[in-house]
């Protein structure tokens, strides 16, 4: 099973930036979606970003449109999601997660396969 761990998290002031990185245990990682997740105390895990295979497509929760950017390198194994303008509504803790069937990029944490360890994103106002 394709392991994924995140990196990047911190303390950021409102308005900074932080850039989040996932790294898979395979190469054939490279074949799956890979999306990013986020979960704030006392909710619901929510859907932040995701990106097709190739690269070519990614989408966004309206939430983070115009300021996150999702990214991948598949000869490095990573996905990568640089957080502009950062809100204090951004608080949670960000998972990446990995999906091996999707044609499209699938919102649902129900329909992801292998997930990382999570790391802390924390913007103070």
């Amino acid at each position: 099973q394709v392991q994924l761990v995140e990196s990047g998290g911190g303390l950021v002031q409102a308005g900074g930036s932080l850039r989040l990185s996932c790294a898979a245990s395979e190469r054939t990682s490279s074949s799956y979606v890979i999306s990013w997740f986020r979960q704030a105390p006392g909710k619901e895990r929510e859907f932040v970003a995701g990106i097709n295979q190739s690269g070519s497509r990614v989408y966004y929760a309206d939430s983070v449109k115009g300021r996150f950017t999702i990214s991948r390198d598949n000869a490095k194994n990573t996905v990568n999601l640089q957080m502009n303008s950062l809100k204090p509504e951004d608080t949670a803790i960000y998972y990446c997660a990995l999906n091996r069937g999707a044609v499209r990029i699938p919102t649902l944490t129900s329909t992801y396969d292998s997930w990382g360890q999570g790391t802390q994103v924390t913007v103070s106002s």
